[in-house]
C-alpha cells in the first residue's frame, strides 16, 4: 500500500518534535483561497514562522470555488513545498513538509462552519486571493447563504464577528489581500463598506468596521508553478504521496503597509526578512514594475522573434543574457535607485531568477498586451533615463522597435490578427493591434512609421516622437530588423559586443 502524507507518516519519520507542537497550536489566520501562491508564500510564512516559535498559530483555509476538500482532508491538510531554482547563482533544491493549514472548509457547503470560526478570539487575521477580479463591488444580500462574492463573504465574516463580539473593541481584524491589484487593501475597504450601505447595516457596525479593522496594501512576488511535471517520480523519491505538492521558485517578496501594530498581530514576518510591513510598499511596487515587468515586456519581442521560446532559453543565449543585464542593471536600475533603496539587489534577484532553469516561462504569454505594457512599464523609464543622461538607452530603444516588428500583422482573419517569425505564425494578443495595423498600413517610408506611432496618443502616456533623437534611433533599428532578419541582426551584435 502507497504511503499517503499525513500526520501519522510525519510524526513517525521526525518524532514528537515541531510537528506534533504545531498541530496544537491555535487558529489564528481565516485565509480565502487554496490557490498555490497562497500556499507557496503565505503559508509558507507562516509555516517557517511556526518552526521558529514566532507565531504559532494555525490557518483556517476557506475554498470559494466549486469541489471538494478531499485532497487536503485525506492527507491533513499537509502538503510537500519544493523550493527549486537559482538563488545568488546557486542552484537550490529543498523540500519541505508545511502543517501551517488546520483545516479547510468549502463555502458553499460550510458555511456555517466558516461562520462558527471567527468566533475565536485567537482569529485575528484575514487573507486573501481570489484573484484581481475577486476584488470587485457586486450588490448583493449577505443574508440567508453563503455570498456570491469575495467581498460579499469578507463582510459577511465581519458582521458575524461584530455580532458575536457584541461590537467590543479589539474584536476586529487585520485584513491583508494579495491580489495583485494597485492598493488593494484600500479597493477592498472601499467595496465592502459601499456593500454594507447597500444592506442597510446599522451605524454602529460601520464605525466598527472604520476603528477596529485594518485593511492593509500589500504586495506580492513568488513564482508557484504547481505540481512538478515528473511528480511521480518525486513521490518515489521521498517514500510518499502527495496530491498537494507544490514546485515555488526560492526568490519571495511581500510587502505589507502598516505600522507596529501591523507588526505585532502579523508577527509571523519576523521568521522571514523577505516579508516587510514597512508605511509605504510604492518603492516595492515600483521596482517590481520597472525592473522584473518592464525588463520582461523590452526585451521577450527581440528574444522571440530571434527564435527563443523561453525566458531561461535567453538566459542561456549569450546576446539576450547581455541584453537583460544592460536592460536591468544599466537602463531601468539608474532611473529608480534613488527612490527605491532596495532596488540594486533585487535587480541582482531577478536576474537569478530569469535564469531558474526548472521554470518554462513562455515567451509568447508575456507578449499579452505588449503595447498597454510597454506603455505602462517602460514609456516613463525612457523618459526618466533621458532626462538623467541627455542620451538614450541603446538597448530599450532596440527593444521598441522588436516590439514594433512584432506587432506587425502578416494575416488578418476572423478579427484575429497574426504575425509571423520566419514560417512560424503567432496570434497578436493585443487590443491595440488594430492600431498598429493601421500604421503598418498607412506609411511608405519606416521613419514615418515609428514617428507616427510615436506620437499616437492612444498608446503612450508621453509624445515619445519629442524625446531628441528616439525615432530615428528607433527606425534605424527597425529598418536593420526587418532588412538583416532578426535572428542575423542578433548574430552581428553578438559579434560587436
Amino acid at each position: 500500500m502507497t504511503q499517503i502524507l499525513n500526520k501519522e507518516y510525519v510524526l513517525n519519520q521526525t518524532g514528537s518534535g515541531v510537528y506534533e507542537k504545531s498541530f496544537n497550536f491555535p487558529e489564528k489566520i481565516l485565509q480565502f483561497g487554496t490557490g498555490v501562491l497562497l500556499r507557496g508564500l503565505v503559508d509558507y510564512l507562516v509555516d517557517k514562522a511556526n518552526r521558529k516559535s514566532f507565531f504559532e498559530g494555525r490557518i483556517v483555509v476557506v475554498k470559494s470555488t466549486d469541489g471538494g476538500t478531499s485532497e487536503f482532508t485525506e492527507q491533513d491538510n499537509l502538503f510537500t513545498t519544493h523550493i527549486k531554482g537559482v538563488a545568488q547563482g546557486e542552484i537550490v533544491d529543498k523540500l519541505l513538509i508545511n502543517s501551517s493549514i488546520s483545516r479547510v472548509l468549502q463555502s458553499n457547503a460550510e458555511w456555517e462552519a466558516v461562520l462558527d470560526a471567527v468566533h475565536q478570539p485567537s482569529l485575528q487575521i484575514i487573507i486573501s486571493n481570489t484573484t484581481e477580479v475577486g476584488i470587485q463591488y457586486v450588490a448583493e444580500k449577505i443574508s440567508g447563504g453563503t455570498p456570491a462574492s469575495y467581498p460579499g463573504k469578507l463582510l459577511s465574516v465581519l458582521w458575524e464577528r461584530y455580532e458575536y463580539f457584541q461590537g467590543n473593541p479589539d474584536t476586529g481584524f487585520v485584513i491583508v489581500p494579495t491580489e495583485l491589484v494597485v492598493d488593494n487593501g484600500i479597493l477592498l475597504k472601499d467595496i465592502v463598506l459601499k456593500l454594507a450601505a447597500y444592506n442597510e447595516m446599522p451605524a454602529a457596525f460601520i464605525k466598527w468596521l472604520h476603528t477596529e479593522n485594518h485593511f492593509c496594501n500589500s504586495l506580492v512576488d513568488r513564482i508557484v508553478p504547481g505540481k512538478p511535471r515528473n511528480l511521480a517520480e518525486q513521490e518515489q523519491k521521498v517514500g510518499y504521496t502527495d496530491k498537494l505538492w507544490i514546485e515555488v521558485e526560492p526568490f519571495l517578496l511581500w510587502a505589507i503597509e502598516g505600522d507596529d501594530y501591523i507588526r505585532s498581530v502579523l508577527s509571523f514576518y519576523r521568521g522571514d526578512e523577505r516579508m516587510m510591513i514597512k508605511p509605504s510598499i510604492t518603492p516595492f511596487r515600483e521596482q517590481k514594475l520597472r525592473i522584473l515587468n518592464g525588463s520582461h515586456t523590452v526585451s521577450v519581442p527581440l528574444a522571440y522573434l530571434s527564435g527563443l521560446n523561453t525566458v531561461a532559453e535567453c538566459m542561456e543565449d549569450d546576446y539576450m543574457n547581455h541584453f537583460f543585464r544592460e536592460v536591468i542593471l544599466q537602463e531601468i536600475l539608474p532611473t529608480i535607485e534613488e527612490s527605491c533603496p532596495l532596488a540594486p539587489a533585487f535587480a541582482k534577484d531577478v536576474l537569478d531568477r530569469f535564469a531558474n532553469p526548472f521554470i518554462a516561462h513562455k515567451l509568447i504569454s508575456i507578449t499579452f498586451q505588449e503595447s498597454a505594457k510597454m506603455n505602462a512599464r517602460n514609456v516613463r523609464t525612457l523618459v526618466r533615463y533621458f532626462d538623467k543622461y541627455k542620451k538614450l538607452p541603446e538597448h530599450m530603444c532596440l527593444g521598441f522597435a522588436a516590439m514594433l516588428l512584432f506587432l506587425k500583422p502578416t494575416r488578418i482573419e476572423g478579427g484575429k490578427y497574426y504575425g509571423s517569425r520566419g514560417t512560424e505564425e503567432y496570434v497578436i494578443t493585443d487590443d491595440n493591434a488594430g492600431i498598429f495595423a493601421e500604421h503598418w498600413n498607412n506609411h511608405t517610408s519606416i521613419q514615418q512609421l515609428v514617428e507616427h506611432v510615436c506620437a499616437d496618443e492612444r498608446l503612450w502616456e508621453s509624445d515619445l516622437a519629442t524625446i531628441p533623437g528616439f525615432t530615428a534611433i528607433v527606425s534605424s533599428h527597425l529598418e536593420a530588423l526587418q532588412q538583416e532578419g532578426v535572428k542575423q541582426f542578433m548574430d552581428l551584435m553578438k559579434q560587436k559586443k
